[in-house]
């Protein structure tokens, strides 16, 4: 395995820096995680390709804010599917397995439920956007979220590494403002005609 980190937007509700969450996702990796090797594709989307993923793969409607697939222990697979959702896996991964075998998997973050959170929970969305590749990396990470004691274990962990990647990084920019292009202004002279 490598030190491989793919990212692909393909949602058009807010304009992402990819540059600067790239930064974040490996800062979160290698300094907080202490991952050490990895092959990981984030996929930045809309609420309706997220709700077809959702469909096919966990079989349930409507769109989510983030889903994690594992593709580092082929025994916990979708069936019918390549991939295994790490979400609701009984045995979480130990951190031995984890440096010995890094983590290999994608996550789908849907932007539209970053936006609709960040107004429900009065945050923003740049913050929900962190939150999301936070919560994923624990889910590759072993995490467990389907039951109360693991459950608050893991918002715990994903409330400390959110808090420590905001103070690292300025969350706000990962708002890519449109870029302000200078154009020459054409002269209110009049051409001179040499004869």
């Amino acid at each position: 395995m490598s030190h491989t980190l793919s990212l692909r937007n393909r949602q058009r509700v807010r304009r992402v820096d990819t540059r600067l969450l790239r930064r974040l996702t490996l800062h979160v990796l290698r300094r907080e995680l202490k991952i050490g090797t990895f092959e990981l594709a984030i996929h930045l989307v809309g609420a309706r390709e997220m709700a077809q993923v959702n469909w096919d793969f966990l079989q349930h409607e409507g769109s989510t804010d983030v889903i994690t697939f594992d593709h580092s222990n082929p025994e916990f697979r979708v069936p019918g599917s390549d991939f295994r959702v790490a979400d609701g896996v009984d045995e979480p991964r130990t951190r031995n397995v984890m440096v010995e075998t890094g983590l290999h998997g994608e996550l789908f973050i849907c932007l539209d439920d970053a936006v609709k959170q960040a107004r429900e929970f009065r945050t923003t969305w740049q913050g929900e956007l962190a939150r999301y590749v936070i919560h994923g990396l624990l889910h590759l990470c072993g995490h467990d979220d389907l039951s109360p004691g693991p459950r608050r274990a893991m918002k715990r962990e994903e409330n400390r590494l959110v808090r420590l990647v905001a103070k690292e990084f300025a969350l706000a920019q990962l708002e890519m403002r449109p870029v302000k292009v200078k154009t020459r202004r054409p002269s209110l002279q009049k051409p001179s005609s040499k004869r």
